[in-house]
């Protein structure tokens, strides 16, 4: 057995004895800290923590934390990192004044993606995906969900999740992977679009669970892509074939997607930048997240998602990064909590819950990741020397973080015995 001794932490974030499977409401605004403490990792589980006045006296290995903090890693829980190229001629295309859906409408946006990746082999999709997946750990990510959606055929979507899938055997952080065949309607299907959905329910997802490639199925609802209509008709198959719901819903407009999830059953509802009051209540008779994507909506220019109204309403916010070439091109975490502060009025407590436990429960990983709990895994990263939790998200532009320990093992930074 390994053991890993964390001293004089400055102030150890999201430590927990009472696990919570995640946090809402008010709740939100209590996260949960011990100051001058330290942390103790056997193997690649947190064993336990407390007082600097408690503190072990040795380990194998011992990390010097005077003056940094340490939280529990970020999880992502809405990424598109497999893809073939970058987008950034839809970027400036925006900047001239088209809209997202303008730009789809054109051939751009979601079905630019799929032409690119159905010309692209297999490892140059993985090859791509590594190194996106290896720089959002940098950035302090412990837990991460990946979708397909840009194939938009069966020979496409299987050609993602099978990179996924590559992804997961050679990551050190858990992946869950999401079958999103109804990001939007190929070019070719556009005048019969029934048949596509046919394509999906019939072909797709019997070869996706054959393959036992996902964990999720997801479908974007919304103004443009799939009505909710053509989402119940796609989850009821998916439920079927054993696959739990996710959604994309109300990014572009006051659609009936968050309904049509909840209906569903979904682990999570995604995006919500156009969430009103019937939204809200329908999210709190239900046992669906909504998850934020402020970075999502700074980078398009769209409205943010009312995340005030629905944490005074007493819902469990979540934020991810919506990491995509066309709409969300950064998977740094800290970045969407910064975000989330200030553009979106969430206290930096609140934000820094919806990025971690929240997140987790997003992706059904709340037993092991999440928070600072004995037992869970290790997985973690301390910052650099900060005056305050607050400071994280006020320093949007900076990088603070230091030294990223997964699985109980150094990753990268400061390490005292070096």
């Amino acid at each position: 057995m390994s053991t890993l001794l964390i001293r004089h932490i400055k102030t150890l974030v999201q430590a927990e004895t009472n696990l919570r499977p995640f946090v809402k409401g008010a709740d939100m605004a209590r996260l949960p800290v011990l100051n001058d403490a330290f942390l103790l990792i056997k193997d690649e589980l947190i064993h336990s923590f407390g007082p600097m006045s408690d503190c072990p006296d040795t380990a194998d290995r011992t990390i010097d934390a005077t003056g940094r903090m340490v939280f529990p890693s970020w999880c992502d829980s809405h990424t598109h990192i497999v893809f073939a190229a970058s987008r950034e001629e839809e970027f400036v295309s925006r900047i001239r004044g088209l809209s997202y859906e303008e730009i789809a409408l054109q051939g751009g946006g979601i079905l630019n993606s799929a032409r690119r990746l159905q010309a692209a082999s297999e490892d140059q999709l993985l090859e791509g995906a590594w190194q996106r997946l290896q720089e959002v750990i940098g950035y302090g990510t412990g837990a991460i969900e990946i979708k397909s959606g840009y194939g938009l055929s069966l020979e496409s979507e299987l050609k993602m999740l099978r990179v996924i899938r590559r992804l997961r055997e050679i990551s050190p952080i858990p992946i869950k992977a999401t079958f999103l065949g109804a990001h939007a309607v190929p070019t070719e299907y556009k005048e019969r679009r029934q048949d596509y959905i046919s394509l999906i329910i019939h072909e797709m997802l019997p070869a996706v669970v054959e393959e036992n490639l996902a964990d999720y199925c997801d479908v974007f609802c919304d103004k443009g892509f799939f009505t909710v209509e053509e989402t119940a008709q796609i989850l009821r198959a998916a439920a079927d074939y054993g696959l739990k719901a996710k959604i994309h819903a109300n990014e572009l407009g006051y659609t009936g997607g968050v309904q049509a999830g909840i209906a569903a059953g979904a682990i999570s509802v995604d995006h919500l930048e156009y969430t009103g009051e019937a939204e809200i209540a329908a999210l709190l008779d239900s046992h669906t997240l909504p998850t934020l994507l402020p970075s999502c909506a700074f980078f398009l220019g769209i409205p943010y998602a009312p995340a005030r109204r629905m944490i005074d309403a007493g819902l469990p916010v979540v934020l991810a990064t919506d990491y995509n070439p066309g709409s969300s091109p950064s998977g740094r975490m800290s970045l969407v909590v910064a975000l989330a502060c200030i553009k979106m009025k969430m206290l930096p407590e609140e934000a820094i819950q919806a990025a971690t436990i929240n997140g987790a429960r997003a992706m059904e990983l709340e037993a092991s990741y999440g928070s600072i709990a004995s037992g869970k895994v290790a997985n973690l990263f301390i910052t650099k020397p900060m005056p305050s939790i607050a400071y994280l998200a006020y320093a949007f532009g900076s990088d603070l973080t230091e030294t990223i320990i997964l699985n109980g093992k150094i990753w990268g930074g400061l390490d005292s015995n070096k």
